[in-house]
């Protein structure tokens, strides 16, 4: 096959400079290699083209290249703020379509077969070690595949590189079934862990290298999305078809995959125990400070996932450094009085009310359905008390909204009149920062350079040891995490309740191991005394929406809610509503706490998924368009 090795390797530039101690690890072949054998003479220009293989990956947390951020409804800007807004604005197109990744996602598993031809060439590579790269990139291929599936649903599916000289009509090639792709993921997925270690050697130079539970657990995540109802019994894309007639979904739907999404979870997290991962608590290590059980649950939160490799973390992105310090700054108000003069610190990535009433009320139930909390009336005025002083400024007035929630809304969200742990104060017997966030105030709107939009703002990706100093603002840098151990219990919560015919004990343990650390009682503890519809949980259909709602709270503003809410086929009922947020023109409490409308998102039936560039559709027409593109 490669007889003809003049050609020259094409390979995507990055700019890893800032990647601190990843930066050896992800550097990549160097334009200057001529030649394929050139790449695989020794270890040490075959590493560099294994680095190649990862440097595609999609970079979670960065603006510009993570749709799960900005291109839902669960974060809103500025108009115009990026590509991937202009999704969650309804602007999408098939000419030049926003966030494309098919050339780029494809270019990787060309090169990723590339490496799976040669790597067996190179003569002082030891066997241990060529077998874990191989496993590697055969992972590799496995997660674009998986990418494109959930973007674009049925993909063709690149086992191996064509010839140089084949026939122009078999690079043509076809989408293959939905299902086949699923398949064929799996199975790489399969080959691929017995060769990879159940940790990385040094976390130090290979942290983000695949290991054993980050194989599982990608494969538990991609069965559990075969068998949603996007994927699985989809009769509203029966319709896609090849132009021979292939039918690319089935629209029947299987038990079977729920079933097997079970049992791949169950050995994702039976595996991730045995190497001592567990959900992450926090333990701080300035003893010197008064630190009470809320404010322990809160960071037990909020750090499980700002916490660069805490106990949880099962895979993150070490590529994201960077664009994850941006994302702080973007995201961190000023919440030191004393400090309003940086620039940096914008506040601008705004939670809409919708994901702000998301969250549960403090006695671990939705507030729709509390028959202790006083919905009608969540936009009315109350007052802070002593006993609320952790979460909110006592004696400050602020919407019945921001009161009695659970850990989660505290741990997660800053608003007005709330506070702000950390940051440079830790004792939580001492006065705390808060935030101001009425017009003009410090943290409102009405100011050059500060945009934010709706009243909220993401405490949860603010680092607690961030500081300002002088006029800038320290940033404590953590890669971010694309699977959490909460997120695995989850999965398997999901997939046990589909594949059972009523909720057992073992889909319950799950979902409240994540709801402890939380700080909440159990599902059945929680519904049973508090809930207007006590026996929800008893059956299928209640424990879903339970689950459902459990995981768009635990794993908000994680990149999570734009693919689940897709998966569920959900997206049509979220995101044809309002985006609405306080009325940020006021400065009285009484004008400000009114609900304000920004902008009526619509979401059609084509959006569940991308549209192939209609480029690409030009220059193979053997690639069908998907629907209503």
């Amino acid at each position: 096959m490669m007889k003809k090795n003049i050609i020259k390797v094409a390979f995507v530039l990055l700019v890893l400079s800032t990647m601190c101690s990843c930066k050896k690890y992800l550097d990549v072949v160097p334009d200057n290699v001529p030649t394929i054998e050139s790449a695989f003479t020794m270890r040490t220009q075959a590493q560099k083209f294994l680095f190649t293989c990862y440097s595609y990956m999609p970079k979670e947390g960065d603006l510009t290249d993570d749709p799960g951020i900005l291109a839902g409804d669960e974060i809103w800007d500025q108009p115009l703020k990026g590509a991937y807004f202009q999704i969650a604005r309804g602007f999408q197109k098939v000419s030049s379509p926003y966030g494309d990744r098919w050339t780029n996602l494809y270019r990787a598993l060309r090169d990723c077969n590339i490496f799976l031809e040669n790597v067996g060439k190179v003569p002082d590579l030891d066997e241990e070690e060529r077998r874990r790269w191989i496993s590697e990139v055969k992972f590799l291929k496995a997660y674009y595949h998986f990418y494109l599936v959930r973007m674009y649903g049925p993909v063709p599916i690149i086992k191996n590189n064509l010839s140089i000289d084949a026939d122009p009509d078999m690079m043509r090639v076809k989408r293959d079934p939905v299902d086949s792709c699923f398949s064929y993921i799996t199975s790489q997925i399969d080959e691929a862990v017995e060769s990879l270690p159940l940790t990385v050697v040094n976390p130090t130079t290979e942290a983000g290298r695949i290991t054993q539970p980050i194989a599982l657990a990608l494969k538990a995540k991609v069965l559990v999305t075969a068998a949603s109802p996007l994927f699985n019994g989809n009769a509203e894309q029966a319709r896609l078809k090849n132009a021979d007639g292939t039918a690319l979904f089935n629209p029947v739907y299987s038990k079977v995959k729920w079933d097997s999404a079970a049992v791949a979870c169950k050995k994702a997290i039976d595996l991730c125990h045995s190497v001592g991962m567990k959900l992450y608590t926090f333990n701080p290590d300035f003893q010197q400070y008064n630190i009470t059980p809320t404010t322990k649950t809160q960071m037990s939160i909020r750090n499980s996932f700002a916490e660069k490799w805490n106990s949880e973390i099962i895979w993150a992105n070490t590529q994201t450094l960077p664009a994850v310090t941006t994302l702080q700054t973007l995201a961190a108000t000023w919440w030191d009085p004393t400090m309003l003069d940086i620039s940096s610190i914008r506040g601008e990535l705004s939670p809409p009310l919708k994901i702000a009433e998301m969250f549960y009320s403090r006695n671990g139930v939705p507030i729709t359905e509390d028959k202790t909390w006083n919905y009608n009336n969540r936009y009315s005025l109350r007052t802070a008390q002593e006993n609320e002083k952790l979460s909110i400024r006592k004696d400050y007035e602020t919407a019945q909204l921001n009161f009695d929630r659970e850990p989660r809304f505290y741990a997660d969200l800053g608003f007005d009149g709330g506070i702000w742990y950390g940051q440079g104060k830790y004792d939580d017997s001492q006065e705390l920062f808060y935030l101001q966030a009425k017009f003009k105030q410090r943290n409102g709107a009405g100011k050059a350079n500060f945009s934010t939009v709706t009243g909220y703002y993401i405490k949860k990706y603010v680092h607690y040891q961030n500081v300002i100093v002088g006029t800038t603002c320290s940033t404590n840098p953590f890669p971010w995490p694309i699977i959490r151990l909460s997120d695995l219990y989850l999965l398997y919560a999901e997939a046990q309740n589909e594949s059972e015919a009523t909720p057992s004990e073992e889909t319950f343990k799950y979902i409240n191991l994540v709801r402890e650390r939380a700080g909440l009682n159990s599902v059945q503890s929680s519904w049973t005394n508090f809930s207007t519809n006590p026996e929800k949980f008893s059956s299928t259909s209640g424990m879903r929406e339970i689950i459902h709602k459990e995981r768009l709270i635990e794993l908000a503003f994680e990149s999570q809610r734009l693919w689940d809410l897709r998966r569920w086929k959900e997206a049509a009922k979220e995101l044809n509503t309002s985006i609405t947020s306080w009325d940020m023109g006021q400065e009285a409490a009484v004008g400000y706490y009114r609900p304000v409308s920004l902008f009526n998102q619509t979401f059609a039936s084509k959006d569940y998924f991308w549209p192939i560039s209609e480029a690409n559709i030009t220059a193979n027409r053997n690639l069908v368009q998907n629907l209503g593109w």
